[in-house]
């Protein structure tokens, strides 16, 4: 079984590979072998991934000899985090392949989309499966190089060109950090196999060799800062707008999530690093609370796409940060599902919103009103979590979370109480409505969050007994997520004095972030670029 579960596991990214090379020898317009080859070759890539899944329920985590031998067998790994991101990037791949089938029907080059995309998709199977640093590391090198293929796709959409330029500078900073930290852990630990490493972590840690393992754990952390675009150099994501929407969304869905899966892959390393997760989390609570304000201000569908992104990669970093490694996990399906679904279908999404017509304006919300929501929205919370058994033992880093959780239901209600208390005609069938909605909403997503803990029972090391310098983290990270609720909830002030003028300003353009990363690489050009 144990060879079986393995040869299915590494059968995805071969899947992907070959289609990759067949649809690359039909590159043209509406190429039967290519779309055929695709076609064939998502399929089974999935299929597998399932039957990959079901045999490690059976068996549990897998390493080891296959037919091809026990050093084959040592450079793949099949554990919960890869069988979960193995099924999840086969089943979007499988989707936004499909999609790009009727996308790019027609273009004189949709042979060779289809090839770079089933690469990428390769690249970024072998990277969730890989049991040794000798294959994460050139995986991860590799989906950044597949990637910049489908970025400049096309060469005279300059505004992505430009984005390409910025991600190729960011990935390469990237490489080097991560195999500089695969470096030191193979001094650390005397092994190349990751699953030596995190049981050797985990066990006994690396006697002598502290300073060794911290280095390591702050090079993963700027790895995977760079690779989850985080702030300040995250406009290259922005701007890859211009890319074939299925680009986007294998991007937004898929690619983008690869720093917090490198979080999660090391998780019993980086609890090892003095300082290196708070350092994540502070990183990855600053852009999520940036990209959060700044959507508040864009009006393009896409852009706000893009913005969402952003903070939602430095909300599940900021999860990794406080050691929620779980919920991380949990944030990362349901975020890619969902990014998949948006980008897919955003086209369909501004004809609907054009063919409802203009909506009337939203009733202003009175500062009465927050606290009963808040009141209203921290029952229902705590009633949930109370009935799904997860009000005990918690941490800092749990209780920041659940703050947060709070906020959001808040934000929910608040509108539908502020009309129900205004005594507005029907505002309460509505308010009961939004009601019922939030409590379906909490139970389905505690129930997501308690099969998940149970899931990763022993897949990720446990939360340490929380520090004051934890609790103060946490009070900052609630305090900070507070403010920005209130300035999603109440908006921008529409006084008209410079001051605020300014503010909008300067807000709806990201405090000028992407403007200066312009400057520092608008010299540079990307290998082989057309003068």
């Amino acid at each position: 079984m144990l060879s079986f579960a393995l040869l299915a596991a590494m059968a995805p990214p071969v899947c992907f590979a070959v289609a990759a090379v067949i649809a690359g020898r039909d590159p043209g317009a509406r190429p039967r072998l290519a779309l055929r080859a695709a076609s064939v070759g998502t399929g089974a890539a999935l299929v597998l991934a399932v039957a990959a899944a079901g045999l490690f329920a059976v068996a549990g985590p897998l390493s080891g000899p296959t037919p091809f031998g026990d050093r084959i067998g040592a450079l793949v790994r099949l554990d919960l985090l890869s069988t979960v991101m193995l099924l999840l990037v086969t089943f979007l791949g499988a989707v936004i392949v499909r999609f790009s089938r009727n996308y790019l029907d027609g273009d004189p080059r949709q042979g060779a989309f289809v090839s770079g995309l089933c690469l990428t998709l390769a690249a970024v199977c072998a990277l969730v499966i890989a049991g040794s640093l000798a294959v994460l590391v050139p995986a991860w090198i590799a989906t950044s190089l597949a990637l910049h293929r489908l970025l400049t796709f096309y060469p005279a959409r300059r505004q992505a060109i430009a984005a390409a330029r910025k991600k190729f500078m960011t990935a390469r900073i990237g490489d080097v950090c991560l195999a500089a930290a695969a470096g030191l852990l193979i001094a650390a630990f005397g092994t190349a196999d990751i699953a030596a490493i995190l049981d050797a972590a985990r066990t006994a840690g690396a006697p002598g060799s502290g300073a060794t393992v911290t280095l390591a754990g702050y090079l993963i952390v700027l790895a995977a800062v760079l690779k989850s675009a985080q702030f300040p150099t995250h406009g290259w994501l922005l701007e890859v707008m211009e890319t074939p929407t299925p680009v986007s969304a294998l991007l937004h869905a898929g690619i983008i999530n690869a720093g917090g899966f490198l979080v999660l892959r090391f998780a019993d390393v980086m609890v090892l690093a003095a300082g290196a997760l708070p350092v994540l989390a502070l990183l990855g609570a600053a852009t999520a609370l940036i990209g959060t304000a700044v959507l508040t201000t864009q009006s393009s569908v896409k852009v706000s796409l893009g913005w969402s992104t952003v903070a939602q990669m430095g909300f599940m970093l900021l999860q990794c940060g406080l050691g929620a490694f779980p919920l991380a996990l949990l944030h990362i399906v349901a975020h890619s599902l969902y990014k998949a679904h948006a980008f897919l279908s955003s086209g369909s999404a501004v004809d609907l919103a054009r063919s409802r017509g203009r909506q009337m304006p939203q009733p202003a919300v009175r500062p009465a009103v927050f606290v009963p929501s808040l009141l209203l929205a921290l029952g229902l919370t705590y009633a949930g979590a109370a009935a799904a058994g997860l009000t005990t033992g918690i941490g800092s880093g749990e209780l920041a979370l659940a703050a947060i959780l709070v906020m959001a239901v808040a934000t929910f209600l608040i509108r539908p109480a502020g009309m129900a208390m205004a005594g507005k005609a029907t505002a309460g069938r509505v308010f009961a409505g939004m009601l019922l909605i939030a409590a379906a909403g909490l139970t389905l997503y505690l129930g997501l969050h308690t099969a998940m803990m149970a899931l990763t029972d022993s897949a990720f090391p446990a939360s340490a007994i929380p520090g004051p310098g934890d609790w103060a983290l946490a009070a900052a990270v609630v305090l900070s997520f507070g403010a920005v609720t209130v300035l999603q909830i109440c908006g921008l002030p529409t006084g008209d004095t410079p001051s605020l003028r300014r503010l909008r300003i300067h807000l709806a353009n990201g405090f000028y972030a992407n403007a200066w990363f312009d400057r520092l690489v608008g010299s540079y050009r990307l290998p082989g670029a057309a003068r």
